[in-house]
Protein backbone atom coordinates (compact mmCIF):
# COMPACT_ATOMS: atom_id res chain seq x y z
CA UNK A 1 0.00 0.00 0.00
CA UNK A 2 2.97 2.79 1.16
CA UNK A 3 4.10 1.51 -2.28
CA UNK A 4 1.64 2.40 -4.23
CA UNK A 5 0.91 5.73 -2.61
CA UNK A 6 4.77 6.79 -3.65
CA UNK A 7 4.19 6.02 -6.83
CA UNK A 8 0.88 7.93 -7.05
CA UNK A 9 3.14 10.70 -5.42
CA UNK A 10 5.77 10.32 -8.06
CA UNK A 11 3.73 10.34 -11.20
CA UNK A 12 1.49 13.42 -9.75
CA UNK A 13 4.41 15.72 -9.11
CA UNK A 14 5.88 14.28 -12.53
CA UNK A 15 2.78 15.32 -14.30
CA UNK A 16 2.56 18.90 -12.45
CA UNK A 17 6.26 19.44 -13.76
CA UNK A 18 5.61 18.89 -17.07
CA UNK A 19 3.04 21.56 -17.16
CA UNK A 20 5.34 24.15 -16.65
CA UNK A 21 8.60 22.82 -18.43
CA UNK A 22 9.52 24.94 -21.80
CA UNK A 23 9.56 22.71 -25.08
CA UNK A 24 12.21 23.79 -28.03
CA UNK A 25 11.16 23.00 -31.59
CA UNK A 26 12.38 24.44 -35.03
CA UNK A 27 9.60 24.89 -37.61
CA UNK A 28 8.08 27.41 -40.78
CA UNK A 29 5.33 29.29 -39.98
CA UNK A 30 2.15 28.97 -42.36
CA UNK A 31 -0.28 30.46 -40.85
CA UNK A 32 -1.01 34.08 -38.67
CA UNK A 33 -4.43 35.04 -37.07
CA UNK A 34 -4.84 37.21 -33.99
CA UNK A 35 -3.18 35.27 -31.59
CA UNK A 36 -2.53 32.11 -32.77
CA UNK A 37 0.65 30.92 -35.45
CA UNK A 38 0.26 27.26 -37.44
CA UNK A 39 3.60 26.34 -37.58
CA UNK A 40 4.92 23.08 -39.09
CA UNK A 41 7.40 21.93 -36.89
CA UNK A 42 10.15 18.97 -36.53
CA UNK A 43 10.04 16.47 -33.58
CA UNK A 44 9.70 17.85 -30.29
CA UNK A 45 12.27 15.34 -27.92
CA UNK A 46 10.78 16.52 -24.64
CA UNK A 47 7.35 15.09 -25.57
CA UNK A 48 8.07 12.86 -27.90
CA UNK A 49 6.18 14.21 -30.57
CA UNK A 50 6.98 13.34 -34.54
CA UNK A 51 6.90 16.22 -36.95
CA UNK A 52 3.71 17.99 -37.26
CA UNK A 53 1.83 20.56 -38.07
CA UNK A 54 -0.45 22.82 -35.39
CA UNK A 55 -1.48 25.84 -33.89
CA UNK A 56 -0.19 27.65 -30.93
CA UNK A 57 -1.00 30.81 -28.83
CA UNK A 58 0.97 33.74 -29.07
CA UNK A 59 0.35 36.10 -25.72
CA UNK A 60 3.00 38.16 -26.05
CA UNK A 61 2.40 40.32 -29.08
CA UNK A 62 5.86 41.44 -29.34
CA UNK A 63 6.91 37.64 -30.39
CA UNK A 64 4.31 38.24 -33.64
CA UNK A 65 6.90 40.20 -35.05
CA UNK A 66 9.47 37.47 -35.33
CA UNK A 67 6.95 35.06 -36.31
CA UNK A 68 5.99 36.18 -40.35
CA UNK A 69 4.64 33.42 -42.55
CA UNK A 70 6.79 31.63 -44.54
CA UNK A 71 9.96 32.09 -41.80
CA UNK A 72 11.73 29.72 -40.08
CA UNK A 73 11.98 30.05 -36.36
CA UNK A 74 13.56 28.19 -33.38
CA UNK A 75 10.71 28.68 -30.69
CA UNK A 76 10.50 27.80 -27.31
CA UNK A 77 6.54 26.79 -25.99
CA UNK A 78 4.97 25.53 -22.60
CA UNK A 79 1.18 23.89 -21.81
CA UNK A 80 -1.16 26.29 -20.39
CA UNK A 81 -4.34 24.02 -20.08
CA UNK A 82 -5.16 22.81 -23.45
CA UNK A 83 -3.19 25.73 -25.32
CA UNK A 84 0.16 25.30 -26.37
CA UNK A 85 1.67 29.28 -26.02
CA UNK A 86 4.87 30.37 -28.00
CA UNK A 87 7.11 32.16 -24.89
CA UNK A 88 9.73 32.90 -27.03
CA UNK A 89 10.89 33.01 -30.96
CA UNK A 90 14.80 33.37 -32.24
Amino acid sequence: MKANLVVIALLTLAAAGSAYAQHQATGVVTKIDQNKVTIKHGPVQSLRWPSMTMAFTVKDKALMDKLGKDRKVDFEFKQEGKDYVITAVK
